[in-house]
């Protein structure tokens, strides 16, 4: 497995993986607008993650199996200096799925995050629904802090959202006030 940022001429397989994936994904997760699958708002969509990639607001990995894209991993939401932290967000190809790639690609993430992005905390979330991905968390280090009700609507369906936090060296339980 490697994890490869996001260049302009990864286009062609994204697009591939965003389409092929499509009902997957948004099984799980509210669905892209429809231009988001066409050509020209597909393209708008990359140049926009590059851009904010090119100014330290996010940073979109690739995740390449073999010489096949099996999934993405983002850092999103990256909050500069004083909170040095950022969003985890991925999706593994269904094809992929229960296979310990998503764990060893948060793994992977978490040392990009914390050693090349200088990042000091990292935030999730999963819906109580995913079991799957609130291991792949658990396993990675990450902890939870709280859970929010219908909280996330989707299929006109309201779902609770579990938080979750990580961070680079482990911290000290708070002290009593």
């Amino acid at each position: 497995m490697e994890l490869i940022l996001l260049r302009a001429q990864d286009a062609h397989p994204l697009w591939v993986f965003e389409t092929t994936h499509r009902a997957y994904f948004e099984s799980w997760v509210n669905a892209r607008p429809d231009n988001f699958y066409t050509p020209v708002g597909f393209d708008h969509a990359l140049q926009a993650a590059l851009q904010l990639q090119a100014t330290g607001q996010a940073f979109h990995y690739l995740i390449w199996l073999g010489g096949e894209l099996a999934g993405r991993i983002n850092l999103t939401q990256v909050r500069p200096a004083p909170y040095h932290s950022a969003s985890l967000g991925y999706r593994i190809a269904p094809t992929h799925s229960g296979q310990g790639l998503a764990s060893a690609a948060v793994q992977a993430m978490m040392h990009k995050a914390f050693q090349v992005h200088g990042l000091q905390r990292l935030e999730a979330t999963a819906r109580p629904e995913n079991p799957a991905s609130i291991r792949v968390l658990e396993k990675n280090g990450f902890h939870r802090f709280g859970h929010s009700r219908c909280s996330i609507q989707l299929h006109r369906q309201w779902f609770d959202l579990l938080y979750f936090e990580a961070h680079a060296q482990p911290q000290a339980p708070a002290a009593p006030v």
